[in-house]
């Protein structure tokens, strides 16, 4: 190419590196306001959008992913709008570092979902069923993240209804939570049994099984943006060089 041909190139990337990373930084902020709007004013939001959930502790949780990943995109777009406008070979190396940690992250965290899948029913079983014993019945903000949990899901504990035994609500009410036993009351262990209610793990292990299709392309889309932004932000800094 000709050298004209080879600044036309380099120009044409470079908007389109700026307008991209304009959008994540957009969308960034959008995502930052409303975390921020939902953990001060979670009652309103739910007001003008619905119900999202009957758990406030919930709606906190949300608030708090929504304001990481904001930050994350709003960090991400600087740097790479930044970066190409003032052609600033730090600030592009930057933008790939933290695209590139992203990713593995990813990679990493797939890898972990698919091939210790078992080890990690065995670990939360080990964490996760004590707590339910203990706590279930007993702390408010823990019973109603649960209540909620296995409302929506249609799950009973983590594993069945047997996690609950020996557990504080059973010592109290002399039974399960309504629903272990598709919300029939009184839910005990002759009705539990035959409700065969699924535990919470393989519920959602399930469900996202069922949705690994679209889940998988929405994966392969974003896992494809991040190396094409990768691709371009090195394009540009090795461009950098000749100019």
């Amino acid at each position: 190419l000709s050298p004209g041909a080879k600044m036309g190139c380099f120009t044409f990337i470079k908007v389109m590196m700026i307008l991209f990373n304009l959008a994540i930084f957009l969308s960034g902020g959008t995502l930052l306001g409303v975390g921020i709007w939902v953990k001060v004013d979670g009652e309103s939001f739910l007001k003008i959008f619905g119900t999202l959930s009957s758990s406030i502790l919930q709606v906190v949780n949300v608030a708090y992913l929504l304001i990481a990943i904001g930050a994350i995109l709003l960090v991400i777009g600087f740097l790479g709008c930044y970066g190409a406008q003032k052609e600033s070979k730090c600030l592009l190396m930057m933008f790939f570092s933290v695209v590139l940690i992203i990713f593995i992250a990813e990679v990493a965290a797939a890898v972990v979902a698919l091939v210790f899948t078992g080890l990690a029913e065995t670990l939360l079983t080990g964490l996760v069923t004590p707590l339910l014993k203990e706590k279930y019945g007993a702390d408010e903000a823990f019973t109603q993240i649960w209540n909620v949990t296995m409302t929506e899901v249609h799950c009973c504990g983590l594993n069945n209804y047997t996690d609950f035994n020996n557990s504080y609500f059973y010592d109290t009410h002399h039974g399960y939570p309504r629903q272990c036993c598709d919300m029939q009351e009184p839910c005990n262990s002759t009705v539990a049994a035959e409700m065969a209610v699924q535990g919470c793990f393989k519920q959602i292990l399930e469900e996202i099984r069922t949705n690994a299709g679209v889940a998988g392309g929405v994966a392969a889309g974003i896992a494809a943006l991040e190396i094409a932004a990768m691709a371009v932000s090195m394009y540009l800094y090795c461009r950098l060089d000749e100019k």
